[in-house]
């Protein structure tokens, strides 16, 4: 149950209790004032009947009537006094109003219908239930216009946060107003304005180390070609070479997170060629297989570039085979291995978050990297973990025509 009916359904259920609790105060006071009047007329005609019948005239009054309510006579038959009773018929009976009194060794009483007043009583409860209707109904009506301006302002503000979330830290909020989801709005614009400030500045600072390591990375690279052969120089070249790749990636990963540097460059191609050039590049043992394929619009160099870091993050951190499957426009990498951890699944690729703890090795900058080539292209890669076992990472390209 969404904000909006919640809201409607409290506003108008507030409005229901209200207009109950009115019409029964109505409806008391009413029939209290009824009765009263009632019986103060019956009162009078008894004073009447009381005068008439000890002067030996008749006045209509009943003697010792033998249907006199019991509780009314034992009333005026302990104490000589007026009283009167308000008799309910069981059934469709009208309701009978007494007035009585001893005089003397007899009971003189008078009787009048009070159907009159449960009418009149009958006629006001309809009155109080249309009404309170009328109110709960309008209650509701403007518990919705409430609500749907309220949800409206809060969902702005959660699609706001989302594609914040997403990426786009260039969105923000507009509060209208100075209530609580004025508030909500402008703290997510804060938290957009430091989240934008600290991402930034570690983009700089990640670029600006990786730029200056470039240049002793390089003198490295150079004095390792001048070791004597041997196991000591592999194993120094390979550490350099690790190095190098490092520093390319973090200035590569540095760049794609500043629009507007990096630039797509879209052309005809087939994705089974794509395929093809990726695993060449990676090398390896990878099966290549093609069910049908629709041309592409793309840059092939980020996609080769995207293919070549899946393909090698499944030959390092999974199990052969290893396979590339191009089916229309979706490109399939697969492995054997354990899986992708639960966190990338559920928050996808970070950077220098690594699954040696679980794994025993780390996913490093690779994946980063093609969610920023991806996101580059307007293509989308997901990854999941298939029941059959493995880890499967799937890109999307964009057919040709479109």
């Amino acid at each position: 149950m969404g904000l909006r009916t919640k809201t409607a359904l409290v506003i108008a259920g507030t409005a229901a209790i209200v207009a109950t609790l009115i019409g029964l105060l109505v409806h008391q006071l009413t029939a209290e004032d009824q009765r009263k009047n009632a019986g103060r007329a019956a009162d009078a005609r008894l004073v009447a009947a009381v005068g008439a019948y000890s002067s030996g005239i008749d006045s209509g009054a009943l003697v010792n009537p033998p249907d006199l309510p019991a509780a009314l006579r034992r009333t005026v038959t302990d104490r000589p006094v007026r009283a009167t009773c308000l008799q309910r018929t069981g059934g469709s009976g009208a309701p009978v109003l007494w007035a009585a009194t001893r005089s003397g060794h007899d009971l003189l009483a008078v009787r009048r219908s009070y159907a009159p007043q449960a009418r009149a009583l009958a006629d006001l409860d309809r009155v109080l239930v249309g009404s309170g209707a009328s109110v709960t109904a309008l209650g509701c009506v403007l518990g919705v216009v409430a609500a749907a301006g309220a949800g409206r302002r809060i969902t702005a503000s959660a699609d706001t946060a989302q594609r914040i979330a997403d990426g786009d830290l260039t969105d923000r909020v507009r509060p209208k107003g100075k209530d609580e989801i004025a508030r909500l709005g402008a703290a997510v614009n804060t938290m957009a304005d430091a989240l934008s400030a600290r991402l930034e500045a570690e983009r700089q600072v990640t670029a600006d180390i990786a730029h200056e390591l470039r240049t002793p990375v390089a003198g490295l690279v150079t004095a390792v070609g001048l070791l004597p052969p041997g196991r000591p120089a592999e194993l120094v070249s390979g550490g350099v070479d690790t190095l190098r790749t490092l520093v390319e990636n973090v200035l590569e990963v540095a760049r794609l997170d500043v629009p507007g540097v990096e630039q797509a460059h879209h052309e005809k191609i087939l994705p089974s060629t794509l395929a093809h050039r990726a695993v060449a590049l990676t090398g390896g043992d990878v099966e290549i297989t093609v069910h049908n394929e629709t041309p592409v619009s793309t840059d092939p160099r980020r996609v080769e570039r995207i293919l070549a870091n899946l393909l090698t993050n499944a030959q390092l951190h999974g199990a052969p085979p290893v396979t590339l499957e191009v089916d229309g426009t979706t490109v399939r990498v697969h492995d054997n291995g354990s899986g992708f951890p639960a966190e990338l699944l559920t928050h996808g690729p970070q950077r220098f978050r690594t699954g040696a703890r679980e794994r025993g090795a780390g996913i490093g900058l690779g994946l980063t990297i093609v969610t920023g080539q991806a996101r580059l292209l307007n293509t989308k890669v997901t990854y999941e973990n298939p029941t059959s076992g493995g880890a499967l990472a799937t890109v999307h390209l964009t057919p040709e025509h479109t």
